[in-house]
């Protein structure tokens, strides 16, 4: 019975004409609906060979301030398959707020495609795009969030455990804005975190303070900590990311005094769940995860990366069109 509520529950889910500029403002429905609608598309076209033109006579336009290379070749390549025309911009190409305000960019934009993916420094332009703009704009990375990444590591957990509810994430490295799309995540999917950042290094305030009201609400736990061993006391998940995030390479030495101890191993491994596994969202370096975790059957770190295209396209359809899908819901 259950199931069946929650299936009607998420079927009248209705994303339709909305942005994402961070996951602090979708619910826990919203959030399942986008994993369910992700998983669908994954099986109708990866599975059963299914052609979707879902997107067909629609065009992206895709602006890059930072380089990429999983947020590119997912959201082309993923809006092609469905149809769709994706038009890549670089800052040699269009350069927000220096040549043209961001305000005239979005409404320029909204006259000329159906979606804008914009990955930019600071989380203010992507404000400034979406106030103007008639479109949907996804964050495809900033200095605050990057919760598409998010929408895949939660695919591929619920691909791998058969549901996401109950489960213990650890995060393991730096205070960056992969874990605060975690934190703005889990709790809505009952999930509980354990973070672990050097001192100094840790997440923002006003994410903390949001984060432990969400796990108030949602009943879960969330711990943090500076001792890597403790956040993987008791985990079904080792997370860690780059410790030397883009714009930070003259801080890198300093760094790495910083995080001594911070590596993932098997020995960060001897704490958690024996089923546990271990995620990291490109590119890796050997500093924060040795190569008998990275390559080994626990790893899921190439699913993963796969995943980062099945959800980007199962956002865009939510956004851009009225889609049900097709295949069962999947337990959460």
């Amino acid at each position: 019975l259950n199931m069946n509520v929650g299936a009607a529950c998420l079927g009248s889910v209705n994303l339709k004409g909305r942005s994402l500029l961070t996951l602090k403002d979708f619910n826990s429905d919203e959030i399942k609906r986008l994993l369910w609608v992700s998983g669908d598309l994954k099986h109708r076209i990866k599975k059963e060979n299914q052609y979707l033109p879902l997107l067909q006579g629609k065009s992206i336009a895709m602006i890059f301030e930072k380089r990429s290379t999983r947020t590119r070749m997912s959201t082309e390549t993923g809006f092609a398959l469905l149809g769709g025309h994706p038009c890549f911009l670089t800052s040699q190409d269009i350069h927000l707020g220096v040549n043209e305000s961001s305000t005239d960019t979005a409404r320029v934009l909204s006259g000329l495609c159906d979606i804008v993916l914009a990955r930019v420094y600071s989380h203010s332009t992507l404000e400034e795009l979406e106030k103007e703009a008639t479109i949907p704009i996804i964050n495809g990375l900033c200095d605050l969030y990057h919760p598409i990444q998010i929408l895949a590591d939660f695919l591929t957990l619920q691909e791998h455990y058969g549901k996401l509810d109950g489960l213990t994430v650890s995060w393991i490295g730096d205070g960056n804005n992969v874990l605060h799309s975690f934190m703005m995540t889990a709790a809505k999917l009952g999930v509980h975190l354990r973070i672990a950042t050097p001192k100094g290094y840790g997440p923002e305030a006003s994410v903390v303070q949001e984060a432990q009201r969400l796990s108030k609400l949602h009943g879960t736990q969330l711990v943090m900590t500076s001792d890597p061993m403790e956040a993987a006391k008791g985990s079904d998940v080792l997370v860690t990311d780059t410790w030397v995030s883009m714009g930070q390479e003259e801080e890198k030495k300093k760094r790495l005094k910083d995080f001594h101890g911070y590596q993932i191993s098997n020995k960060t491994g001897s704490m958690a769940n024996p089923d546990w596994t271990f995620l990291h969202c490109l590119p890796r370096k050997q500093e924060e995860v040795d190569d008998e975790v990275f390559y080994s059957p626990r790893s899921l770190v190439f699913p993963e990366a796969e995943n980062r295209k099945w959800t980007i396209m199962g956002l865009m359809v939510s956004l851009l069109v009225d889609y049900t899908p097709q295949t069962k819901m999947p337990r959460f």
